[in-house]
C-alpha cells in the first residue's frame, strides 16, 4: 500500500474536518426561511419558540433583516418576508443551466425510447423548447430549439399546465384554440384531462397539436414545488405499439423526477 505524502495527508485531514458554520448567519437564514413559508407572518415570541432561539437574539436578527430589506414589520407586530426574497430566488432560477442539469436524464430517455426528446420552459400560455435530442428513426417528429407550442395541446405544455392548474385555469380559458380534431377546446374536457394528468404524473397529447403526433410530458419542479420546466417525448403514432403509451409516460415521469432531484443538489 502506497504511503501518503505530507501534502496528501493535509488534504485528507481538511476533507475530514467538519465545516464550521457561522452561528449568526445560520440563525438569520433559519428565520428568513420560516417567514418565507408563513402566509400571515410571525411574531418574535412565535419565531423564538419555533426555532429554539432566545427572544433577544431573534429580535436582533429580525432588526438586521428588516434593515437589509428582506423582512418587514406590520402594525400587528408580525414579521413577514418581503419580495426581495422572491427576487433573489427568481434570479437563481433565471441563471439555472437547465439543459446541462437535464442532459443525463434526457440521454437516458432517448436511449430507452428512441424518439425525439424535448426540454421546455413556460412562456405565458405557451412552452418554449430550449433543448432537444433528435430521434434517429426514419419517421420522427420535429420541432426546433426556440420553437413554441400552446400549453393546452402538447405533452410538455399540458404537464406544466397541470402542475399549476389552480392558477392557470382561468388564464387559459378562452385560449383553447383548435389545431386538430383531437384538440381539447372545452374547459370541461380540459378539466378532466388535467385531473388524469395529475393522477398519473405525466401528460399525454394524442395528436392534439399535430395530427398523428403523440407527445408525453412531465413537470420538472424546484425544491419549493414550483414547476420550472418540462421534459417530454414526441413520436409519430406509427412508432407506438400497443401498450407503449403507458410505458413511455412512466419513463418521462421518472426522467422529470430525476431532473427535479438534481435541482435539489447544492
Amino acid at each position: 500500500m502506497k504511503a501518503l505524502s505530507l501534502k496528501e495527508k493535509r488534504e485528507s485531514a481538511k476533507a475530514e474536518r467538519p465545516v464550521r458554520l457561522d452561528s449568526t448567519l445560520s440563525k438569520g437564514l433559519q428565520i428568513l426561511e420560516a417567514l418565507a413559508k408563513s402566509k400571515n407572518g410571525k411574531g418574535v415570541t412565535e419565531l423564538s419558540r419555533e426555532l429554539e432561539l432566545t427572544k433577544s437574539n431573534t429580535f436582533r436578527l429580525l432588526q438586521t433583516l428588516t434593515a437589509l430589506g428582506y423582512v418587514r414589520n406590520s402594525e400587528s407586530k408580525a414579521y413577514s418576508a418581503t419580495m426581495k426574497v422572491w427576487q433573489v430566488g427568481h434570479a437563481v432560477v433565471e441563471n439555472l443551466d437547465l439543459p446541462s442539469i437535464a442532459a443525463p436524464e434526457m440521454q437516458k430517455l432517448s436511449k430507452a425510447t428512441g424518439e425525439t426528446i424535448y426540454l421546455a420552459v413556460p412562456e405565458g400560455l405557451s412552452v418554449l423548447y430550449i433543448d432537444k435530442i433528435d430521434s434517429q428513426k426514419p419517421i420522427r417528429s420535429w420541432n426546433p430549439i426556440g420553437g413554441s407550442a400552446p400549453l393546452h395541446c402538447v405533452g410538455t405544455g399540458k404537464a406544466l399546465l397541470a402542475a399549476d392548474y389552480g392558477r392557470l385555469r382561468d388564464q387559459v380559458r378562452g385560449h383553447l384554440t383548435r389545431f386538430t380534431d383531437r384538440t381539447l377546446t372545452s374547459l370541461k374536457r380540459l378539466d378532466a384531462d388535467m385531473a388524469k394528468t395529475q393522477a398519473r404524473g405525466y401528460a399525454l397529447d394524442t395528436g392534439e397539436y399535430r395530427e398523428r403526433i403523440f407527445s408525453f410530458g412531465a413537470a420538472v419542479r424546484l425544491p419549493s414545488g414550483r414547476p420550472v420546466a418540462a421534459i417530454g417525448v414526441s413520436a409519430p403514432d406509427v412508432n407506438l405499439s400497443e401498450g407503449r403509451e403507458a410505458e413511455i409516460g412512466e419513463l418521462v415521469r421518472r426522467a422529470a423526477d430525476g431532473v427535479s432531484e438534481a435541482l435539489k443538489t447544492p
